[in-house]
Parts: C-alpha cells; structure tokens; sequence
C-alpha cells in the first residue's frame, strides 16, 4: 500500500498508455508527463499567488482576496479571464514578431528547466547524465526573452529596464551556477537524480542532506540569495520597480502576454526553488528515517512550497536595494564567497571523515564572513541606523 502511495502517478501513467500499441507507448508517455507538469505547475502558481496575496496582507493588517471563492481561493481564476478579456495593445512601432515572442520564450524555457527536476522516486521527466547543465542551459535563455521585451517595444523606459534586468541576471547567475558546482565536486556528477541519491542516506535517523555541512550552508544561503535576484523578487525586483522604470522592460504589455511573464516569474521562481530543494535539502527524500513511508513526491512538493513562503516573507519584510547596492552586493561578497566555498567543499572532501573536516571547514567560513563584512562596513562607514522624522 505505502509503495502504491509512492509510485501511484507512476502506475497510473503507465495504465493509461497501455491503451495504445506498444510502438506509441514511448511517445505518449512523454506527452503525458509534459500534460501533468503543464497541468501542476500552473495550479501551483496560482496557489502561490494566492498565497502571496494573503500573506502579504496578513503581514500588512489587511485582508486580502476574500471575495471570489471561499477565503478567496478562486481570485487567481478571476484574474486569468480578466487577463484574457483585457485588450492587447502593442506600440504603433514596436517589433511586432519579437514583441509577441519575448513572453512565450520566457515561459517555454522555464517549463523545460522543469523536466529534468526529480519530483519525486522515478517521477522525472527526462532523466539525463547532465541535467543540471540543461537546466542552467535554459535558465540563461531566459535573459534573452527579456532584452528580445524590452527592445521589440521601442521604448526607452522598455529598453533601459531590459538592460538593468539582463546584468542583474547575469550577475546572480554566476554564483548560482557556482554554488551548485560545489554539490557536484561532492556528488562527483551532473545528474540530479544522483545528487538526490547521495543525500538519501541516513545515520541515527537523520538525513544526509547537503545543508547540514558548512560547505553546504554557505552555497545554499549564496544559492537563495541568488535566486531570489535571478527570479527578480523583492528585495532585487529592480526590473519591476514602478517607481523608476515604470515596471520596467515589460511596461509596453497588456492583457494575456502580460500574464504569460507573470506566469513566466512565478513558475520560474517554482522552478528554481525546485532546484534548490533537489541540491540542498534532499529533494523527494524525508527528513527523517521514520517517516520514509510518506510519499516522496509530498515530501518534495513540500519543501518546494516551503520555499515560496520564504521568498513571501522575504518580500513583505526587506525593502528594496539601490541599483549599485545591488551590484556591489553581487560582485564584492556573494561571488566571493562563493569561489572560497569551491575551495572549502574541496577542503571536506579530501580530508575525510572526522571533527577535523568540521572544524577547518567552518572556521574558514566564519573567518572569511566576519573579514569581508568588517571591511566592507569599514569602507562605506556603516553604523547604528538612526532615524528621525523629517522637520
């Protein structure tokens, strides 16, 4: 029963393609796991938002959505028909072809990206030797439905938040695809499969999971931190800030192409926090030996939704960063970092078993940290925040 429980979307795919002729299995078993992932990841979209907008209102001393449906769970529903019936309207000289493409390239790459995550034991669409490389390959595509946005509008607000974007992009790209590098020296593969397998051990009944090493801990906080910049949320949602850039490279898009980026975040930040769930946190693996017998797809689900929550809280706590505090940030700590987390992870997996390991690994860190902190509060003269009302 617990097996069945586990495996139940398995058998059930493999029921319904035994349907057809053996020679068409192959093909519809693919088309059926794209229909599942293009089925789940907007429902879960639309619970995030749904999710977002309550929390965020709760935080606020607001209600929030609270009208359609029960505690307003439909809202995201009544939104997508308001998206749909809302009139297009497109720059009298705007490139017309690549305008209408930037928003379906951002959306298509990020449900590929999705196909080579294993969401839960033998749930993964393509499982293959180099799927974090493919994932990283289509997550860069990205950057280039945004400038393809931002210049097909002919607009200059368009134009100049498409490039703030891209180098935010690319910026946070660098320590994101570095800190995975590091789960990689350990796992000794590119398959992510193999990195949830590396993890699924358990001693005393606790997991193995990569965050609970000082190596780990440190690429994982530079990973979140990264992403949360790569997927344009608060406190590095530049591109989107109205207050600058008019909503920066996607101000000259209404009705549905505008849903399609909405659409294109959400599920990308789905996406990448997917990722970091399969590197860091175990991915479908429980978080404790005793609980084995829970699905593992819930398990990953879960912490993928646990993910989102903290990028909620994220948003309705931080405030927004100046463009160069954002870019110091970047190129001055998180890179770094990152490249002395290489040489640490390095460091754990040569010196073997032991307190040893522990011990050097995290001194390293800690020192490292509390230097590069020090001196850059030294330089900018930073100090008790003070605040006074204006007289």
């Amino acid at each position: 029963m617990i097996a069945t429980a586990d495996q139940i979307f398995v058998l059930l795919k493999h029921w319904l393609i035994g349907f057809l002729p053996v020679g068409l299995q192959g093909v519809a078993g693919v088309l059926l796991s794209v229909v599942a992932i293009i089925a789940v990841f907007p429902t879960l979209f639309a619970l995030a938002v749904w999710m977002e907008r309550k929390g965020l209102a709760r935080m606020q001393n607001r209600i929030g959505p609270n009208r359609v449906g029960p505690f307003g769970l439909l809202q995201p529903i009544a939104d997508a028909i308001k998206s749909l019936t809302k009139e297009d309207i497109v720059p009298l000289r705007a490139d017309t072809a690549v305008h209408f493409m930037a928003p379906v390239v951002l959306t298509v790459v990020v449900f590929m990206g999705i196909a080579v995550l294993p969401m839960g034991r033998n749930m993964t669409l393509v499982s293959m030797d180099a799927g974090l490389l493919f994932f990283f390959a289509m997550g860069a595509s990205s950057e280039l439905a945004v400038f393809m946005a931002g210049w097909s509008s002919r607009n200059k607000y368009s134009l100049l938040g498409a490039m703030r974007g891209v180098a935010q992009m690319i910026s946070y790209e660098v320590p994101l695809l570095m800190s995975s590098v590091a789960v990689v020296m350990i796992t000794g593969s590119l398959s992510l499969d193999k990195v949830v397998a590396a993890q699924n051990q358990y001693t005393w009944g606790l997991p193995h999971w990569y965050i609970f090493t000082p190596w780990g801990l440190a690429a994982f906080l530079m990973y979140a931190t990264a992403a949360t910049a790569e997927t344009n949320r608060s406190p590095f949602d530049l591109p989107e800030g109205e207050s600058e850039l008019v909503a920066g490279y996607f101000t000259e898009y209404s009705g549905f192409k505008w849903a399609l980026f909405f659409l294109g975040e959400y599920v990308g930040m789905l996406s990448i926090s997917g990722l970091g769930t399969t590197l860091f946190l175990g991915g479908w693996s429980a978080p404790f030996a005793f609980l084995g017998w829970v699905p593992s797809w819930f398990w990953f689900f879960s912490k993928v939704l646990m993910s989102i929550a903290v990028f909620i809280w994220i948003r309705g706590t931080l405030p927004r960063l100046r463009q160069d505090q954002l870019m110091n940030f970047a190129w001055k700590f998180v890179i770094p970092f990152t490249l002395l987390d290489l040489l640490v992870a390095a460091i754990w997996r040569f010196m073997g078993d032991g307190w040893a390991r522990w011990i050097v690994c995290s001194a390293i860190l800690l020192i490292a940290y509390a230097l590069m902190c020090g001196v850059g509060m030294y330089r900018k003269h930073f100090g008790l925040r003070r605040y006074r009302y204006a007289e």
